[in-house]
């Protein structure tokens, strides 16, 4: 079977937007494994910057079946937006978009207890589209799903059991006082007839795909690190953003799976709350956030900055049983003198080669940092491994052998064609 799955090997963001459209070329069907609109998947197309937050990157790619897998937590109306968005910029997704029955709605309850769940102490710096919060409702079994459009009456009567229970706990929320399942069930309406076409099966797709000899792509958001159950817990997303939750979310065994690239930048970045102990001092960070465009595709927020974690990007590895790995924004170190990699934390006075499970733990991890020499020599236009500076093939070389994962791909850019691969 021919499936590979594209992971974040660090805390998202690490652009795999742009590695998935480039791969679907040599895909026939590209499926979203997990996540919702908090994602932001930015690919440059005829100049011009398309962010895709629900539908799977390689929409770009002319006649690629795109899947949405019941993994995913769904918005119908951003759904539908983003739709009209690619169709006015000139893509043709008529029939090649497929949506899970399975997948879990987002509905407005879920963003009105989020926003107020994420005020004061203990915020996760979530991006207040209401994922967690739908995530919640479905592991509590008490989630809408695309299915259960089909009949108002339980949608109402299920709607309005969950705005009971969320009235209860959360009092100070304005916004549910006004809600009932009835108003929603007639907000919801139009988006369920717009959606009802979309509607299919989607393991049951995949399944047949790959036994007719097709080449599925599963893609996913976030990273590793936000990962429900390996991650930097509680400073996580809701979901299983590593590669084992990829034939899950979209409903094939995992021997489906037959390559898995994890993609991680050529140093470290951040959004919302939790423990970065890579991160770079603000005037080193504000330098490289500029450099790299460091800012959030969905909400715009800047994102925090560090060099490489090399503990962590080894977790990331053995975590996802990773074959290969890509490294984008090489570029973006071209004018830095000196590279430093965090290359093995010190906690309580013992030198620690992984992250410890505890966030707490992790905070008070000191860096014991090395320093590579920059090459001080742009990279933008290399397109040959061996065209590359020295030092950066130094730089790669090492990071390759200490995470024992072949480098295949290096991005030297946002543009499709700046990129090295390897051979």
């Amino acid at each position: 079977m021919s499936c590979t799955v594209v992971v974040g090997a660090q805390w998202g963001d690490e652009g795999k937007g742009k590695i998935v459209d480039a791969l679907s070329a040599e895909a026939d069907i590209v499926a979203r494994y997990q996540g919702g609109p908090n994602a932001g998947h930015s690919v440059i197309r005829e100049g011009r910057t398309i962010v895709l937050h629900l539908v799977p990157s390689g929409v770009l790619q002319s006649g690629r079946r795109c899947l949405i897998g019941n993994g995913v937590v769904v918005d119908l109306p951003k759904l539908r937006e983003e739709i009209a968005e690619l169709e006015a910029f000139g893509v043709d997704v008529r029939g090649r978009i497929g949506l899970s029955a399975a997948a879990h709605l987002i509905l407005p309850y879920h963003r009105a207890a989020e926003a107020v769940s994420e005020k004061g102490p203990g915020a996760i710096g979530t991006t207040g589209r209401g994922i967690g919060f739908a995530y919640r409702d479905k592991a509590a079994r008490t989630g809408l799903r695309v299915a259960d459009l089909e009949d108002a009456s339980q949608f109402i009567a299920a709607a309005d059991r969950n705005l009971r229970r969320l009235m209860l706990e959360y009092p100070e929320a304005d916004a549910l006082r006004g809600m009932t399942g009835a108003a929603l069930w007639d907000q919801m309406r139009p988006f369920a007839e717009w959606a009802g076409p979309l509607v299919t099966d989607v393991g049951a797709e995949l399944h047949q795909g790959l036994a007719a000899g097709k080449r599925v792509l599963l893609e996913g958001a976030q990273g590793t690190l936000l990962d429900l159950d390996h991650g930097t817990y509680p400073y996580v997303t809701s979901s299983s953003a590593s590669a084992a939750g990829a034939p899950l979310g979209v409903g094939l065994g995992p021997r489906a799976v037959g390559r898995v690239v994890g993609v991680t930048k050529a140093y470290a970045t951040r959004v919302g709350n939790g423990p970065f102990p890579s991160e770079m001092p603000e005037d080193e960070a504000a330098r490289l956030r500029e450099a790299g465009e460091e800012y959030g595709a969905t909400t715009g927020r800047p994102r925090r900055c560090g060099w490489l974690d090399l503990p962590a990007l080894r977790y990331a590895a053995r975590i996802n049983g990773l074959d290969e790995l890509v490294v984008t924004k090489l570029d973006v170190l071209d004018a830095f003198g000196e590279i430093r990699v965090l290359e093995r934390y010190e906690l309580g006075g013992r030198l620690v080669n992984e992250p410890p499970a505890r966030a707490a733990a992790l905070a008070n991890c000191q860096p014991k940092w090395r320093a590579f020499p920059g090459w001080n020599e742009s990279t933008s236009r290399v397109r040959r491994w061996q065209d590359l500076p020295a030092k950066a093939r130094d730089y790669l070389e090492w990071v390759e052998r200490e995470c024992a994962v072949r480098i295949g791909t290096v991005s030297v850019g946002a543009e499709r064609d700046a990129e090295i691969r390897r051979g």
